[in-house]
This record gives structure tokens, C-alpha cells and sequence, in this order.
């Protein structure tokens, strides 16, 4: 048995399938759909339904969201037709898998490995600034990591990763003790929906944590070529100095743009950081700075602490409009495993 979908207030229909997600089967139907995770933690997916019932597969919604109709679409399965407010996106290139040769490693800090990956001749991948790739482990396992390169339009054939040790994990254990130069990776992407919207002249507030500037830079680079007459504010943020591990890019950056300017702020800077610039929570910096965000688009990505804080606050406090934050949370397996344990309690 089949149900229809039908998007507002677009109008935009599609069936789903018994047993496919909402997310899944707009997909098939060539209709995008923000998304990033796929397993019910981001809430990137977050919309609300105005007619009919759907069932959860797993959910990180409070009983809040789902008392008042809100539904993950990546784990969301119609139990009837349905009706749903969400505003489809432009179609982005299609996802694909390759091999991908690890050209350079290069340690950024003590817990940061730059690494660049060269892809096949005639291989090139098409993405839009911030969007990620899956690494493909060899036991099925994917690992996700944002691209920190400059999208070009004819595609690209080296990408570039910032990978952050997280020790115990699968990937990153392995990255800072055996993988070397010329190893072969399997990617698949690229994929999510964190990306800049160009049918908007309003302001732009990036924050980010950690290697969470790794897609900001991305769209950055994009940014300065594409939409040089929007003003563009990137708070960075990091407990000490070695966090923000490319600092001195964007403060180049900002004496070359006139339109764009860089915070950067810590929250626990050490002794030996010297450091005389903003401190605090990167996120209470834009809310110090910016009290009223009613008029601007907000772009965050790190820690969840840091993006779910940045979101409540912004929209609740700050008066932003909740459709006007994107945001990518970076999650590590200990995120999802967490999260299939609430579910399932």
C-alpha cells in the first residue's frame, strides 16, 4: 500500500511506499528535502504535519515538537496520506561513490589532521559548499566528514578534510596512527542540505566550533565569488588557541572582503594562548552583538551543544526565524548509539 505527500505550500506531491520514509521517496520523486544525518539525531529533516499520521522509526523530538505535529522526514513513515509544511530545495547533484587516493596528511593541531584526497581522472565531484562525503570502511561502516574545499563548477578532483581525533573512533584512530599517503579510500557523496541559500539578500551569521569551520570554509570561498554584496559575519569558536587551527585564513580573508568579518572566540583560553580577543560561548557572542537576528540568516556547525544552544537562543531570544537557521551537527557514533537507547526506552 502506497500514501501521497503533499508538500506546502508548494504543492508539491509524491508517493511513499510501504514502509519508505518521507525523506527517501521525495528523493526518488527528484524532490529535494533538507536533510543530514539520516538516523533521527540532527533534526536538520524537522517539519511539521498538517494532515494525516505518520510513525517514527527513531526520533530525537521532545514531546513538545511532537505534540504540536513535528515529524523527523528522514524517519518518518505515512501511515495515511499525508500533508506536510516543507519548502523543497534546489536539486543538488546526485550522490555517487569513488576511490579516492590520499594525497597529503597534514596535522593542524594536536587533535586536527588536514587531509586531501585526489579522485580519478574524469571523476570529478560536484557539490555545493558544505556539503560532506562518507568514508566507506571496509566492515560497511560510514564515517561522515564535511568538505573544506572551494566548490568549482566544472567539479573537483582534490578535496580537502579536516578530521578531528576522537579517540576510540573507528576512522579517526586510525587516521592518527597508521593511515598514510597514497592509502586508498572508498566516498560516497556528496551529501546534506548545509549550504548557502542564493534566493536570499539578508545578512549572514556563521558560527562555528572546532572543525565545524571546515564546511564554512567551503561555503566561504564560494560566498566571496558568488555573493560579493553580502555582509558576512563568521564567529569561530574553540575552548583554547589550538582549536581555532586556521585562524589566520579567515583573518586574511577579512582585511581582503570588506563585506565579511571574523570574531574568533574562546571559551577557556590557557595561560600560554596569551589571548586578548572575545571570550565566552561563540554563540552568546553573536547573541551580544546581535540581540535582534530578525532580519539575518544564521549558518551553524559543530558540536551539538553549540548548534541546538545557538538554535533555541536565536530563535527564542534573539527573535531569528526559525526557517532561517541551517545548520549540520557534527555527531560522532556515541551520538547515535545514545540516541537508539532513548528511543528505545
Amino acid at each position: 500500500m502506497s500514501f501521497s505527500v503533499r508538500l506546502m505550500p508548494s504543492e508539491l506531491s509524491f508517493s511513499v511506499g510501504e514502509g519508505e520514509t518521507i525523506h527517501a521517496a521525495a528523493a526518488a520523486a527528484g524532490i529535494g528535502l533538507p536533510y543530514s544525518c539520516k538516523k533521527g539525531v540532527c533534526r536538520t529533516c524537522r517539519a511539521r504535519v498538517i494532515e494525516g499520521e505518520v510513525r517514527h522509526k527513531h526520533s530525537s523530538l521532545s514531546a513538545e515538537d511532537l505534540a504540536a505535529g513535528y515529524a523527523l522526514l528522514c524517519q518518518s513513515v505515512p501511515v495515511t496520506d499525508v500533508v506536510v509544511e516543507a519548502k523543497p530545495l534546489p536539486v543538488v547533484a546526485k550522490s555517487d561513490i569513488a576511490k579516492a587516493l590520499v594525497a597529503d596528511m597534514r596535522l593542524a593541531a594536536p587533535d586536527v589532521m588536514i587531509v586531501s584526497l585526489r579522485l580519478p581522472p574524469r571523476k570529478g565531484l560536484q557539490f555545493n559548499g558544505g556539503q560532506y562525503v562518507d568514508i566507506l570502511l571496509p566492515d560497511g561502516a560510514r564515517r561522515s566528514y564535511s568538505l573544506a574545499t572551494a566548490a568549482r563548477a566544472e567539479g573537483n578532483w582534490e578535496l580537502e578534510l579536516h578530521i578531528r581525533h576522537s579517540p576510540g573512533g573507528l576512522f579517526s584512530d586510525h587516521v592518527f596512527s597508521n593511515m598514510k599517503a597514497r592509502e586508498l579510500l572508498t566516498i560516497c557523496g556528496p551529501l546534506g542540505t548545509f549550504f548557502l541559500r542564493e534566493d536570499s539578500s539578508k545578512p549572514i551569521i556563521l558560527v562555528a566550533s572546532g572543525t565545524g569551520y571546515a564546511p564554512i570554509r567551503s561555503m566561504l570561498q564560494y560566498a566571496f565569488e558568488a555573493m560579493p554584496n553580502r555582509d558576512i559575519h563568521l564567529y569561530w569558536g574553540g575552548r583554547t588557541r589550538a582549536d581555532l587551527y586556521l585562524a589566520d585564513e579567515p583573518a586574511q580573508w577579512d582585511a581582503q572582503h570588506e563585506r565579511f568579518h571574523f570574531i574568533p572566540v574562546l571559551s577557556d583560553p590557557a595561560p600560554r594562548d596569551a589571548w586578548q580577543g572575545r571570550t565566552g560561548f561563540v554563540h552568546q557572542a553573536v547573541m551580544a552583538d546581535y540581540p535582534d537576528l530578525s532580519s539575518m540568516q544564521v549558518y551553524a556547525c559543530g558540536a551539538p551543544i553549540m548548534v541546538n544552544s545557538a538554535r533555541r537562543d536565536f530563535v527564542e531570544t534573539c527573535g531569528l526565524p526559525a526557517d532561517e537557521f541551517f545548520a549540520d551537527l557534527f555527531l560522532t557514533q556515541a551520538d547515535f548509539v545514545e540516541n537508539e537507547s532513548v528511543a528505545a526506552s
